[in-house]
């Protein structure tokens, strides 16, 4: 098994191009419009899901069979194949590569050259895993172990430096190991939100020191 390099991508307006419309599409798509991506999407028939988004404007849907042309014509950031044709999900992904366009192929065992993982999102806390195609199913188990693990409190204080950050002067931020040291985290489980800013502007403070 291939080590692979994990990679966080902002796809906010950048357009990505996803071949197919089945259920398969329907999830990628759902993660990518969540992401704010510029989804196109080229396929002859789409279940309901993805036509719905076609027509309130969440996207842009090609009622055709895709060619090598659509992924090529176009510099997608990403391109995402997900027809039940192997062979064609393939050719595709290889027209993809040969252009440098990261290409996600749902038909291969290892997910192609850009895999995407088994994702959870609660807050600002992204939860992603990947088994390099050894189980995707292994993959989302694992997913939701973790996102169960997850401590409530740490992600409100997450959430806290997030709202909070932009009253901070310059790029300062706390150091993690301060919050976590200031009882900072008490208070969130106390359901002391005001102590525990008060907790955040202390640990902004000696972080600037």
């Amino acid at each position: 098994m291939t080590a692979r390099y994990p990679l966080m991508l902002d796809l906010t307006g950048r357009p990505v191009l996803v071949v197919g419309g089945g259920s398969v599409a329907r999830r990628k798509v759902s993660g990518l419009i969540e992401a704010g991506a510029a989804v196109t999407v080229v396929a002859p028939r789409a279940v309901d899901e993805i036509s719905e988004a076609a027509a309130a404007g969440q996207l842009t849907w090609a009622r055709r069979s895709a060619t090598a042309v659509d992924v090529t014509a176009q510099r997608w950031r990403l391109v995402v194949l997900t027809t039940d044709d192997r062979d064609l999900n393939a050719t595709l992904a290889a027209a993809a590569d040969d252009h440098g366009i990261l290409v996600n192929d749902a038909s291969a065992p290892d997910g192609g050259p850009a895999a995407t993982p088994a994702v959870h999102r609660t807050g600002p806390v992204t939860v992603a895993v990947a088994t390099g195609g050894t189980s995707p199913g292994a993959a989302a188990w694992l997913r939701d172990a973790l996102a169960d693990a997850l401590p409530e409190d740490a992600v409100e204080a997450l959430v806290l430096v997030d709202e909070s950050r932009a009253d901070w002067p310059g790029d300062r931020r706390p150091a993690w190991r301060s919050v976590l040291a200031s009882g900072m985290l008490e208070h969130i489980r106390e359901g002391r939100e005001a102590e525990a800013k008060e907790r955040l502007e202390a640990c902004l403070s000696s972080s600037s020191d």
